[in-house]
């Protein structure tokens, strides 16, 4: 490893694709010696791709392994507060996490992009510019492919989504360009307060040469750095400046890109642009590829995604609307004929949703909730709909529907108390959508 460190006994917590992901790497390695798993589920995703020479732990903690490792890599969705690994911590083990490998090993320049919003559209959109450039790019982290998988390939430029809990456990990523796009409550169930939260965010500006940061949410800016690029819609290096024409993309002021050219839809997505922009630059991608890929990309699945349109009515999968941020940002700036379903339900993570209010009062729309926090989020309407289960209050939603209307999937929570994952979640919207509409009894 790039530190020096002689690693014999490491020990890996989480399997999955992460967990997978570092095992492969470790074994690639010649400090490391003897690789031992740990994984508190009774049977995790990936044993069967777990090499045999390597021990599994599972259904509980192994302290004994915790105690006798030289270095314990930990899954991010493990928080360092566990005591385990408080424990392990204390005996002077040191805890790191995937990223952290890979900052160790990687030798190409690297974009790092976290926020509590937006990360996985400007990450694909930036991996869209470099792959226009002509640059062999590798696009990956809290997204798509694992970071240590890529390593592989020998990447010219790495594009990473990295989320709070990938930063707690990363100290030396070593940046060419981090961006934090914002600031919301989420995940409030593991941090103590948004003051907590915060910090884990604004470790990606510990070790890079340019923070991009939002000019409009001030809770993005750096402590410290040298070197720094703002974008927003009225202020910043990277902005919206407007003319008889409309509005236009610029950087200092110079209009650009006319925003009508964005292939992706909804307002929040015009400062996604701005954000992506500054990173091309500071990664010497061409400003005409950096425009190419804007009027080309799309977005990705569950993510404002229209899935249907049956009979005048739009059916909108916003699935990655894992919290109360997102689902906001999906009704700034909506405009409907008709009438809105909204689906909302799932776990709200401990999220206050009053912010919600008003956002609803300024539309026409008809609230749906289902799943843990259901009840609660139906407190938000007098006339609220409450089900169980999503397809539930889907087929409410389908009864009610007529030309001109949208229903409209961003649930403002996460998945996990009824799905796998909010791509699951998604996926099952997409069907049971599509059944409703053939006239279908809804199966799952």
């Amino acid at each position: 490893m790039k530190d020096g460190l002689a690693t014999k006994q490491v020990v890996v917590i989480g399997l999955g694709m992460t967990g997978l992901s570092v095992v492969r790497h470790l074994q690639r390695l010649d400090e490391v010696s003897c690789i031992k798993v740990i994984d508190t589920r009774q049977n995790p995703p990936g044993v069967d791709q777990l090499p045999d020479d390597v021990a599994l732990h599972s259904g509980g903690w192994n302290s004994d392994w915790l105690h006798s490792a030289d270095l314990i890599v930990s899954s991010p969705g493990i928080a360092l507060a566990s005591p385990e690994l408080q424990r392990a911590a204390a005996q002077g083990i040191e805890i790191i996490g995937d990223i952290e490998l890979f900052a160790r090993s990687v030798t190409a320049p690297v974009i790092g992009i976290t926020g509590s919003n937006g990360k996985s559209t400007v990450t694909s959109l930036v991996g869209e510019m470099a792959k226009h450039d002509g640059i062999d790019v590798g696009v990956g982290g809290n997204i798509g492919h694992a970071a240590l998988d890529m390593l592989a390939d020998n990447h010219e430029l790495y594009i990473l989504e990295l989320s709070s809990f990938q930063l707690e456990t990363t100290s030396s990523l070593d940046l060419t360009a981090a961006a934090f796009l914002n600031l919301s409550e989420d995940h409030m169930d593991r941090y103590e307060g948004m003051e907590d939260y915060k910090a884990a965010k604004l470790r990606i500006f510990d070790q890079c040469r340019l923070a991009v940061w939002n000019n409009d949410d001030a809770q993005t800016q750096p402590v410290n750095s040298a070197d720094e690029a703002t974008f927003g819609f009225s202020h910043g290096k990277y902005s919206l400046t407007s003319s008889e024409q409309g509005e236009w993309l610029s950087v200092d002021e110079k209009p650009l890109l006319a925003v009508s050219d964005i292939a992706l839809v909804g307002r929040h997505n015009v400062a996604n642009c701005l954000a992506a922009m500054a990173l091309a630059d500071a990664a010497n991608i061409s400003r005409q590829a950096q425009y190419s890929a804007i009027k080309e990309y799309g977005g990705l699945p569950h993510r404002c995604q229209t899935v249907l349109n049956a009979n005048g009515v739009l059916w909108v999968n916003d699935s990655k609307a894992t919290n109360l941020a997102s689902t906001l940002a999906a009704l700034d700036g909506l405009t409907l004929n008709g009438r809105l379903h909204l689906l909302l339900g799932g776990d709200g993570k401990g999220a206050d949703f009053s912010a919600l209010q008003p956002a609803l009062n300024a539309l026409n729309a008809q609230i749906y909730c289902f799943g843990k926090d259901g009840t609660v989020l139906a407190e938000l309407s007098d006339d609220a709909i409450t089900t169980v289960t999503m397809d539930e209050a889907m087929s409410e939603a389908y009864a009610r529907t007529v030309q001109g209307d949208m229903v409209l999937l961003s649930p403002a929570c996460a998945s996990l108390d009824q799905f796998a994952n909010f791509m699951e979640r998604g996926d099952t919207f997409c069907c049971v959508a599509k059944a409703l509409n053939d006239g279908r009894k809804v199966s799952l």
